[in-house]
């Protein structure tokens, strides 16, 4: 099984993502740790890859798809994957097609996690961490049970991602809607999409994810 998660930063594909793993023996795999590893291996493809990230370019589609063909040639695992951060442009999802064709895969299902834009605003601008044991918590839907007072560890001292910040979730998100959210039409015409809703809980999510894999 291949599957893509698609939604706006916030949406909560990190989240379902290790449910899927769990759930079904996939592997997860992140467009960040694959340039990582094939970085840190030193084949001439990561040092290529290097050589990009190191003049702060964008990484070429041409050197990420060969990435995931090389992670994909691995015999892990043997239930399949989850594509985290990949694709995210219509030729990108082109040029994944054309890869799995020639190994003679499929892209099995794209499942976009569906989100209230302003909702989600909220949902990521009031959430913070225990600074000791990285517990997460939310001002209004999951606060600590004693006020500044970590449930977890007992901890008092609390810390928030530095890009929680409306201005930027906003940013993010508009740069969501401009670059990703075109390539759903190109899934919608395949069939291949199916869509969830992702404010609902995450044990709800969870279920709509795998009522959509059960088909």
């Amino acid at each position: 099984m291949i599957l893509v998660l698609l939604g706006p930063p916030g949406a909560g594909k990190g989240t379902q993502a290790k449910r899927l793993e769990q759930r079904y023996g996939l592997a997860q795999l992140s467009t960040g740790d694959m340039l990582r590893a094939a970085v840190a291996s030193g084949s001439p493809l990561g040092q290529q890859a290097k050589e990009v990230m190191d003049a702060g370019r964008l990484m070429p589609d041409d050197i990420m798809i060969d990435i995931i063909s090389e992670r994909l040639d691995r015999p892990d695992p043997v239930n399949g994957y989850i594509l985290d951060g990949f694709p995210r442009t219509r030729a990108q999802a082109e040029a994944l097609d054309s890869l799995l064709s020639r190994k003679g895969l499929k892209l099995d299902r794209v499942i976009e996690l569906k989100v209230d834009e302003q909702a989600l605003i909220e949902r990521i601008t009031g959430r913070f961490s225990c600074k000791k044991c990285g517990a997460g918590y939310h001002e209004q839907f999951q606060p600590p049970k004693v006020s500044g007072v970590c449930d977890v560890c007992g901890g008092t001292e609390f810390t928030r991602r530095a890009d929680d910040t409306e201005e930027t979730v906003r940013a993010r998100l508009e740069a969501y809607r401009g670059q990703t959210a075109p390539i759903l039409p190109y899934y919608r015409e395949r069939g291949a999409l199916s869509e969830v809703d992702g404010m609902a809980d995450i044990d709800d999510v969870a279920a709509q994810i795998e009522q959509v894999l059960n088909k």
